[in-house]
């Protein structure tokens, strides 16, 4: 729009400057030649150069010629809102754009101011006074049809090129959130359904640095500890039916080896004059004895209840322990050093889970040595911090 204004003000001073020495010799032909040929052109709606009365002296049309202009006009209203007229305007001033009709092309129009130069009142043909400031006015109105519509193509384009713009940006947007949004979270829902399925070996591949690439790793760490915790509960559930075996097992033992301790006892008592048969009697009595022992820890061990605490010597609990796992240390060639502190005071525990506590470290000892043999030391203290005692298992060593 500006460079439409700058183009009708420099047409303006054009066609004043043409119109200045045919105006100056009063050669009103030549004047209005020159109005008709400039108004001709398709973008000239009309140009009319009206006196300080406001007549119309000279128009590219015809019929207006002689027409007196109201002051009230909008091509006069600019100069004339003032009681006396304004003889010196801006150019912003000067111009006014407007529509004959509310549907019709808008109009811009500029008014120009045609001054008393020396020239005009030195005239000899029609001076003017030399006190007359203005003469007249030359109006030009300039169709924007043209500009209108490239205003319109650049609108169009402008929303055209914000379209394209946005559905680019949708797409480019759906693109990314595709790729570091909803895959990991379809990927994150798929690991959920496996787990959930029961398979905790599945794993989420790398999923980034972001939020969620530490949501698929804690994920992944999870179903590693729940692999793990149902490795342990299937361990547990073997270690439970192994024990139910191990008491059925030690149950039916013990039912001979009440009889062979029933009979032993009884010959042991009938063959008191035969020392020789005593001595193998006591041992058939006492290795009986032990192997009942070792049946009734075996039961204890199996049987799962409540814990029941009572007083216990740490020391008792612990040759208990011994007896149990001893004919395994024999086989493997573990020689067994205990060390116990006879001074300890009885402590408040559950005899049973203790032993199986002791049970379970002596195993594990005498798995960490082999089969090739060792020593494992077991002793029993008292320290100074506690008014009980510490039992240490250590020198679990394997032979040279």
């Amino acid at each position: 729009m500006s460079q439409a204004e700058d183009h009708a003000n420099k047409l303006s001073d054009a066609i004043k400057n043409s119109s200045h020495s045919s105006m100056l010799l009063n050669k009103r032909d030549q004047t209005h030649e020159i109005i008709n040929t400039i108004g001709e052109e398709p973008f000239i709606r009309e140009i009319r150069l009206l006196n300080k009365e406001g007549m119309v002296m000279f128009s590219s049309k015809n019929e207006l010629i002689g027409e007196m202009v109201d002051k009230n006009a909008e091509s006069c209203y600019a100069c004339h809102t003032a009681n006396e007229p304004l003889e010196k305007l801006p150019m912003k001033e000067r111009m006014r754009v407007y529509r004959i009709h509310p549907d019709s092309t808008r109009i811009l129009g500029i008014i120009n101011p045609i001054y008393n130069e020396k020239s005009c009142w030195d005239a000899d043909c029609h001076a003017h006074p030399k006190t007359q400031i203005i003469l007249g006015v030359l109006d030009v109105k300039i169709c924007l049809k043209d500009v209108d519509e490239q205003i319109s193509d650049s609108e169009m384009r402008s929303i055209l090129f914000a379209i394209i713009a946005i559905i680019a940006l949708s797409f480019s947007i759906g693109f990314f959130v595709r790729k570091w949004v909803a895959r990991p979270v379809k990927e994150l829902v798929e690991a959920t359904h496996q787990v959930s399925s029961g398979n905790l070996n599945y794993t989420i591949n790398q999923l980034g640095n972001d939020e969620l690439g530490i949501l698929g790793t804690s994920f992944n760490n999870m179903t590693k500890k729940l692999a793990e915790a149902r490795l342990q509960i299937f361990q547990s559930d073997k270690m439970a039916s192994l024990g139910r075996l191990a008491a059925g097992v030690a149950h039916e033992i013990n039912n001979p080896l009440t009889g062979v301790l029933t009979y032993s006892s009884f010959l042991l008592k009938r063959t008191k004059d035969n020392s020789e048969l005593q001595d193998d009697l006591k041992i058939i009595v006492r290795e009986t004895k032990r192997s009942r022992e070792i049946v009734k820890s075996l039961l204890d061990f199996a049987r799962q209840s409540v814990p029941k605490k009572h007083k216990a010597n740490i020391n008792e609990i612990i040759e208990n322990a011994i007896s149990v796992v001893d004919n395994q240390l024999s086989i493997n060639n573990i020689q067994l050093n205990k060390n116990f502190n006879k001074n300890i005071p009885q402590i408040t525990v559950d005899a049973n889970q203790v032993q199986q506590v002791f049970i379970n470290l002596i195993v594990n000892a005498s798995d960490a040595i082999g089969d090739n043999g060792g020593t494992i030391t077991i002793s029993s203290s008292l320290i100074s911090l506690s008014p009980y005692g510490i039992v240490q298992i250590k020198n679990a060593a394997c032979s040279k």
